[in-house]
């Protein structure tokens, strides 16, 4: 397999979203990927295992592509090795009612994983930048106190909102929050041939609705808002990275491997030494043990 170098990937300077790649060659194999994400994937875990006994740290993953990118595959896949009490993941929806009675960034914030543990957001804060600014009219639902019509939502509100989103990221940053986020770069093309699977295969059906069509025919639209995104808020504490996700296991292989990468490299985590006085004891403790 090709040596990766996950600074290919990471977003560091201003982009066009056309000029970035939605496939890349690994010189591999489906099974030797896939082979290689197993690997890591414990590597993964064990590092988990030791920021949990640490700490200080907690791990923030944020997701974000176009429908049918394989956002739901790629976190079982890359995290099929962890133990269940390291690990929790959030799937943000249509905001609820309670949600909405707080400003848009309450529901990620109280979703943010504590210390030890890896956080995944599966669509993320960045839906308020993405969703909302192909449709505004969602805003209305928010009921700000500045924002009485569609009218009212221009340029000046989306500089505030990322401003705001910005902070955010580094506020817990600074509070030992390392966080990565990947966009799941998918061509409209393979798009369309997952669309047309979930409707030729009748055990795929339930994974289809009729607003994929819809969405689909904002796909420009779309493309334009995530390259603002991208180049408004890919940061040294919080980059964004650009994952090739046209072929599946590839994608899911890069996600690993910068996670990992970048991780093994924190050298202050790690597991904190028994008291003086415990570990002194040790052999003393094995001795009540044995003995009874």
């Amino acid at each position: 397999m090709n040596k990766v170098n996950i600074e290919d990937f990471r977003i560091s300077s201003q982009i066009d979203i056309k000029n970035l790649p939605t496939s890349v060659d690994l010189g591999a194999g489906k099974k030797t990927i896939e082979k290689g994400l197993r690997q890591i994937s414990k590597d993964l875990a064990g590092i988990q295992n030791t920021m949990y006994a640490h700490g200080k740290y907690s791990v923030l993953m944020c997701i974000q592509g176009m429908d049918t990118a394989g956002k739901d595959s790629l976190i079982r896949e890359v995290f099929k090795e962890f133990n269940v009490r390291g690990i929790v993941a959030h799937s943000f929806k249509k905001p609820t009612d309670l949600e909405l009675k707080h400003d848009y960034l309450w529901r990620h914030y109280i979703a943010l994983p504590a210390r030890g543990k890896f956080g995944i957001f599966n669509r993320t804060h960045y839906e308020n930048v993405l969703v909302t600014r192909v449709h505004p009219n969602y805003l209305m639902y928010e009921n700000m106190p500045d924002i009485n019509s569609v009218d009212d939502v221009n340029d000046a509100f989306w500089d505030r909102r990322f401003n705001e989103i910005n902070s955010f990221e580094k506020h817990i940053s600074d509070n030992g929050t390392i966080i990565f986020k990947f966009f799941l770069n998918i061509s409209k093309d393979e798009q369309k041939n997952r669309l047309l699977r979930r409707l030729n295969k009748p055990n795929k059906n339930w994974k289809f609705s009729s607003d994929d069509l819809k969405e689909r025919k904002l796909w420009d639209k779309y493309q334009a808002c995530y390259e603002d995104v991208l180049n408004r808020s890919s940061k040294q504490h919080a980059p964004w990275f650009n994952i090739p996700a046209d072929d599946k296991p590839t994608a899911r292989y890069l996600v690993a491997k910068i996670l990992y990468d970048t991780l093994k490299n924190y050298t202050g985590i790690k597991e904190p030494e028994l008291p003086a006085k415990e570990k002194a004891n040790i052999g003393l403790y094995k001795q009540e043990l044995e003995n009874e």
